[in-house]
């Protein structure tokens, strides 16, 4: 493989990053910052992490799928979609891809997301599918994993958010993703001894491996 073409992957393979339990608005400033500051060289990222209780809204959502938020905070903030709710024991995985240098659509990234969690979820048993006109998995009927994405500068950010072990009872408060009445479920009701830090890591490495599958797919199609 030619020089350049091995330093282009270095660069689009993306570095994973397991930032703890961050406060929401500063992990969102931050991303938005890595996107305005990224230049032509800047690796890619996937930061892994989990947030403090939260609710966010899309920019066009609508206000009245917030039920009754209690003491939690609400934030509006810049991607599509509705509200949804963050919290402890929820894994967030952002990737902060310069998709035109990857030869990427955002279909292809929300597809790697979403193929990344059903992947995972079938190595234990579970049949999982996703839905192409409202984003995220679901298992029989019920959500376990919500999609969200911005672009900018042809930089992805926002991102996944993929219920492990947490407190559910915040998403009665808001009609998730917009939908009323749309259930909950997460994957400590299929796997007892689930553990969110262990899993992070190699859930990580699940969705860089299916990216790059994606992108590999993408070009093979594009020269044929």
């Amino acid at each position: 493989m030619p020089a350049a073409m091995q330093a282009a992957d270095v660069v689009t393979t993306p570095v994973v990053k397991w930032m703890g339990r961050v406060d929401y608005e500063l992990t969102w400033r931050a991303m938005q910052r890595f996107t305005e500051q990224r230049v032509a060289s800047t690796r890619d990222e996937v930061w892994l992490l989990e947030h403090d209780p939260v609710f966010t809204l899309g920019m066009n959502a609508d206000r009245s799928h917030l039920l009754s938020p209690g003491d939690i905070p609400v934030i509006q903030i810049d991607r599509g979609g509705q509200v949804t709710y963050h919290g402890p024991g929820q894994l967030l995985l952002y990737p902060l891809i310069d998709v035109r240098r990857a030869g990427l659509g955002v279909r292809d990234l929300v597809t790697a997301l979403e193929r990344s969690v059903i992947s995972y979820l079938a190595a234990s048993g579970i049949a999982a599918e996703c839905r192409p006109k409202a984003p995220g998995v679901y298992v029989a009927g019920r959500k376990l994993a919500s999609v969200g994405l911005r672009i900018r500068r042809n930089g992805s950010y926002h991102g996944l958010a993929f219920n492990v072990r947490m407190d559910l009872e915040p998403f009665q408060r808001i009609n998730p993703c917009g939908f009323a009445g749309l259930e909950m479920t997460q994957l400590s009701e299929f796997v007892s001894d689930v553990d969110l830090t262990q899993l992070a890591p190699e859930f990580g490495s699940l969705f860089i491996n299916t990216l790059m599958q994606l992108r590999q797919a993408r070009c093979t199609r594009e020269q044929n």
